[in-house]
């Protein structure tokens, strides 16, 4: 692994008498799109919102590029951007002002915005509706500004819950276009949630299953296959896990 730009180590999380997180580690390489693959309810959402310092873990040791995010807030939440599964609009904002909006605070310079509002409408592909209130707009194309305005302020992390929820398939396929060049294009590196195995395998260079709070296999893709006898991901999860995936809480 190249420089290493996550180290997740030894996260645990309860919430009243359930724990959602049992000792969760794990590492994330430099320009690494890297996917965190589990049912409903196995710890998924409760890590990316610790590593996005959301919640605070009750154990455990996080670093972003070296820098504690408790220590070093102001200087991580620089260099990371976060969309969550649930993410919401200004409902009565045009879509181009919601992206100036976030540009001119994460911006040190009005030509620095420009930029990033002019990447980020790109990304989006929503054309002349970026001039348009975001009330008006479907669940896709809210997604759809929602991801190009995280990606458009060039984090070195990026935490992506479900980045394609919503969307259809020809601009899901747009969207993992996207932030497989985000990636090349920056050297940043990707951290994503995905119920959709097909993007995991297109999209992820690693992938961790996570279970009942537990990461019980990395690898790639073809690695996971591999291990657990299985001709997709889907698949090599079920066959993981015992072959059988409970409901869980929390």
């Amino acid at each position: 692994m190249t420089e290493t730009a996550l180290i997740v180590e030894n996260l645990w999380k309860s919430y009243d008498q359930v724990t959602a997180l049992k000792g969760v580690s794990f590492e994330i390489g430099k320009g690494e799109i890297f996917g965190l693959i589990g049912p409903n309810g196995a710890g998924k959402t409760t890590t990316l919102r610790i590593i996005a310092g959301i919640l605070h873990p009750d154990k455990g040791v996080i670093r972003i590029y070296g820098k504690d995010p408790k220590r070093d807030e102001v200087e991580v939440k620089r260099i990371i951007s976060y969309l969550p599964e649930d993410a919401g609009v200004y409902r009565f904002l045009k879509g181009i002002e919601f992206l100036h909006f976030l540009a001119e605070i994460y911006a040190e310079t009005s030509e620095e915005a420009e930029k990033m509002v002019e990447y980020g409408s790109r990304i989006s592909g929503l054309g002349e509706r970026l001039w348009d209130p975001m009330k008006s707009y479907s669940k896709g194309m809210k997604r759809r500004l929602l991801l190009a305005s995280t990606l458009m302020t060039r984090p070195k992390l990026a935490i992506l819950d479900e980045p394609t929820s919503g969307l259809d398939v020809y601009h899901s396929v747009l969207m993992r276009k996207a932030i497989k060049n985000y990636v090349k294009e920056t050297g940043a590196s990707v951290l994503l949630s995905s119920h959709n195995m097909l993007e995991v395998e297109y999209l992820c260079d690693r992938v961790a299953f996570i279970d009942k709070g537990q990461i019980i296999a990395i690898g790639t893709p073809e690695e996971l296959k591999q291990q657990f006898n299985a001709s997709n991901l889907e698949e090599a999860f079920i066959n993981a896990v015992g072959g059988e995936v409970e409901e869980h809480v929390a």
